[in-house]
């Protein structure tokens, strides 16, 4: 017979017990064990009895452990499940203490798919390709992927993608309205948005340039390719390259016949 006989709080985690059968110790428990048992000097144990508080404890300690995880950020059910793995935890037990978690409101991978969401459109402006590899780096399953993702409007891509266009627009001023064109389509492909959000916006978008601003630019990359070429090439086949070169960069056929023949006069 194997009965109760010592009951201890451990002095370094007063929410743990340390139980003794027979004046022996015998196991530690949580506080939460303790009292789902009804653990009381005096009780007694079967074999069975002890197994079962075992295993309940081992899922208690998995709960805490993933609930201790929880309160730094939100996380998905695959972070908690990876976390509790690498504690050395047994599939059984993190399946359990993970449902508990779930019982109690600790982890919704819905609530944290929207939460996501609305942070990685916030902060970094991405859109539904790029949200959707974060998903799945996440664990979040394929058909809550696409609800969560069919609340982002096209309206509201739309608007995201033009702030980011606008942003290269910005930094980019010693490009060409082509140049820059292509910086805002990489970028905004790199950033997750689709093909048809990406047309959108460069239709959208409008990069005139004047006369002075031509010149400033060619003085910039005009220049440069001029430099490449002078010490390779003279007479037709210098002026080819050249002009073939800057048209490629984007500008337009007669700025570039114009810079040509100052270079050549100035030659």
């Amino acid at each position: 017979m194997r009965v109760i006989t010592k009951i201890a709080r451990q002095k370094n985690n007063p929410e743990r017990y340390n139980i003794y059968l027979n004046e022996e110790y015998a196991f530690p428990v949580d506080e939460a064990i303790l009292l789902q048992f009804g653990l009381t000097k005096g009780k007694i144990l079967e074999e069975f009895d002890v197994q079962e508080i075992a295993y309940e404890d081992e899922i208690r300690k998995a709960f805490n452990k993933g609930l201790n995880f929880l309160s730094y950020q939100m996380r998905s059910e695959h972070e908690v499940k990876k976390k509790l793995l690498t504690l050395e935890f047994g599939e059984a037990v993190i399946l359990e203490a993970i449902q508990k978690l779930k019982s109690y409101g600790f982890l919704n991978d819905e609530t944290y798919s929207k939460a996501l969401l609305d942070t990685k459109k916030a902060t970094m402006k991405k859109g539904p390709r790029a949200i959707r590899q974060d998903l799945i780096k996440k664990g979040i399953d394929k058909n809550l992927q696409d609800e969560v993702l069919g609340t982002y409007s096209h309206e509201e891509q739309l608007k995201l993608a033009i702030q980011l266009a606008d942003k290269v627009i910005r930094s980019e001023k010693k490009k060409t309205p082509m140049q820059v064109k292509s910086k805002i389509q990489d970028f905004l492909m790199r950033k997750g948005y689709s093909f048809n959000i990406v047309d959108e916006v460069l239709s959208q978008v409008e990069l005139e340039q004047a006369e002075d601003e031509w010149q400033h630019l060619l003085a910039v990359q005009g220049e440069k390719v001029w430099k490449k070429y002078v010490s390779k090439y003279t007479g037709y086949e210098l002026k080819m390259k050249t002009k073939q070169a800057l048209y490629q960069k984007g500008f337009p056929v007669e700025v570039i016949d114009r810079f040509i023949e100052e270079k050549e006069n100035g030659e």
